[in-house]
């Protein structure tokens, strides 16, 4: 540890850490909730599949509009003053694509559902690293773990009220409003904002230039997401159809998966305090690299899915690593940095499976998952972009 960072009661920064952990796992609730009901929107507004995909990218669109500006909020108010009304919007933003009847509602209500996703993602990433600094250890990972473990809970709520027959929308607006209220409490345990000085807000702000360090995390961050978005897609294709596993079984890929990368980034924090960042990046991709080669060559289902969990290992902690180094470059610009790294990130979640649908139409889907095998290996060579000098495990 380092002696310039602030000492925070430790009362203050375990409220501070619960609180966090309550809105990451909003965002993940709302995020699941929305993609278990994705088939009863699509029938209620009766659209086709490339109908679908216009309303998919609407929020892809948002989430990049919002954080362009994002990142200059969060720094400009401070991470705790936005992050509550931004919890809120998201909660509430779900419930319209509920209720839409046509196609350009659809669009129009997940954009906005992806701009305010923007700033709550940026701005609670950004209060992570703040509680990072209070406890003078790593956390970032267990808070992107209980995103995960929200989006299960979400996935869950949305498929009872599926079973029950209730619609869409009366299944957002139940699982969302008790989300928001509960917002009102959480923020209490929020550490102080921390907003820019008032001399800088009074003048206007130019805005932050890239910096090398940023532009490579932002690289990393793709690299880890298209192999998040490549499992998502493709994994149940690639067990149905390469190793001919029955549809049930192909969709126990993506479940183990999934449950791998929760558990990695649970464990995470802990692991990160070990060995750093560089060495547990390093060892991540490493480990992804190997876990998806083998789920590639071997010709076992069984092993197959061993191996996807070892992909879901190795890719748990390097994107909450990246936005922890990204936050920690510079407190004072935290959240234009985090933004800048998201921006980049997420592209690769959108952009992704698109990618790898492309190469598989080429040369088939085995060879085109090998995508995300050579970027687990550029991930584990880029581990030194990782290094800063305000990282709270160094």
């Amino acid at each position: 540890m380092t002696g310039t960072l602030p000492h925070t009661p430790g009362r203050q920064a375990r409220n501070a850490r619960l609180a966090v952990c309550y809105f990451f796992v909003l965002l993940g609730v709302v995020t699941g909730v929305w993609a278990a009901r994705i088939p009863a929107v699509k029938e209620t507004v009766g659209l086709s599949d490339g109908q679908l995909s216009y309303g998919l990218l609407a929020i892809a669109a948002g989430l990049v509009i919002g954080m362009r500006f994002a990142g200059r909020l969060t720094d400009r108010l401070g991470s705790a003053r936005l992050m509550t009304p931004a919890a809120v919007l998201t909660a509430l933003a779900v419930i319209a694509p509920g209720y839409a009847t046509t196609l350009p509602v659809l669009i129009a209500s997940l954009f906005c559902f992806g701009l305010v996703n923007a700033s709550l993602d940026v701005s609670m990433n950004a209060h992570g690293v703040q509680v990072e600094r209070a406890y003078g250890r790593p956390l970032m990972s267990s808070f992107h773990g209980m995103f995960s473990v929200g989006g299960l809970l979400g996935a869950g709520i949305g498929a009872a009220f599926a079973w029950a027959g209730v619609a869409a929308g009366p299944t957002f607006a139940a699982t969302a409003i008790p989300l928001a209220a509960l917002c009102l409490l959480a923020r209490r345990g929020l550490l102080p904002s921390t907003p820019a000085p008032a001399e800088n807000r009074a003048r206007p702000r130019r805005r932050v230039s890239w910096t090398a360090r940023i532009a490579l995390l932002g690289a990393v961050a793709f690299a880890g997401l298209v192999g998040e978005g490549a499992a998502n897609d493709w994994t149940a294709v690639y067990l149905h159809d390469h190793l001919a596993a029955a549809p049930g079984l192909a969709a126990v890929g993506f479940a183990v998966f999934s449950t791998a990368m929760t558990i990695g980034r649970l464990a995470g924090d802990g692991l990160a305090a070990r060995l750093g960042p560089v060495r547990l990046v390093r060892w991540s991709g490493v480990t992804a690299a190997a876990g998806l080669g083998a789920a590639l060559a071997l010709p076992s289902v069984p092993l197959s899915i061993a191996g996807f969990a070892v992909f879901g290992l190795g890719l748990s902690t390097i994107v909450p690593l990246v936005f922890s180094a990204a936050g920690n470059d510079d407190p004072e610009r935290a959240g234009e940095a985090i933004a800048q790294v998201a921006m980049l990130g997420y592209s690769g979640l959108v952009l992704g499976p698109a990618i790898i649908g492309g190469a598989a139409e080429l040369a088939g889907l085995r060879i085109a998952l090998t995508i995300p095998l050579a970027l687990a290996v550029f991930m584990a060579a880029s581990a030194p972009a990782l290094r800063g000098r305000r990282s709270p495990s160094e």
